[in-house]
């Protein structure tokens, strides 16, 4: 990959093997993509059973992420939130910058959820929802909306946005008549669910942590 100019320190392209470098404060790119390279950084997927908070304490007692995610010596923290009846992929990490970006609507990183909603949904619903809704607190737009099962009395939809405001695939849903029964998110930007048990955690790989920061513009 060096030979081939593919490897860059601090945004210069590296052409000299054994070139070192401190993995703590350079900046590594392989093809442009950022790679993960200091020792303390950890980021982790965590498929979210219903029913748990998405908080590590609960002054009330409940489940919370913290019962799933093992014992580390750093603190975790996590990437956006779940409500309690919402299952699926949640991120952990003490990286904050990236944390912060997977979060922010201007970085327009998808999240994508199923939901369980009555069916059969009708092709006005699905075009109104593309669309877009307006609801209490404003335009919501989504970046996209599928069915995936339009059967009776159940229909699976699927639906990506990037914006994370309190309950919206639920409210969004609701509001062309078609309320949530069970939801799921399923993938947030590159990173989904794939075999991941409901109540197990995994560790990201490096291509899978650079495949994130790409997608958060780092």
């Amino acid at each position: 990959m060096i030979m081939a100019g593919r490897v860059s320190v601090d945004g210069q392209v590296v052409r000299r093997f054994g070139a070192r470098v401190d993995p703590e404060k350079s900046e590594i790119r392989v093809d442009d993509m950022l790679v993960a390279t200091a020792p303390d950084l950890l980021y982790f997927a965590l498929n979210k059973p219903r029913g748990v908070v998405s908080t590590m304490w609960d002054p009330e007692g409940r489940p919370t992420l913290a019962d799933y995610s093992g014992q580390t010596e750093e603190r975790l923290f996590h990437v956006g939130r779940l409500d309690t009846e919402t299952e699926g992929l949640i991120l952990l990490t003490n990286d904050g910058e990236l944390a912060n970006r997977l979060t922010h609507p201007r970085y327009k990183v998808k999240k994508t959820y199923i939901a369980k909603v009555p069916g059969p949904v009708p092709r006005e619903v699905i075009r109104e929802v593309r669309s877009g809704i307006e609801l209490e607190d404003g335009f919501v737009k989504v970046d996209s909306f599928r069915v995936v099962d339009n059967m009776e009395p159940k229909a699976l939809v699927e639906i990506q946005l990037h914006e994370g405001r309190k309950h919206i695939v639920r409210r969004l849903l609701d509001a062309v008549g078609h309320p949530v029964s069970d939801l799921a998110r399923t993938q947030v930007g590159p990173i989904d669910l794939n075999a991941l048990k409901p109540g197990t955690m995994r560790a990201l790989t490096a291509k899978e942590v650079s495949e994130l920061y790409s997608a958060a513009g780092m």
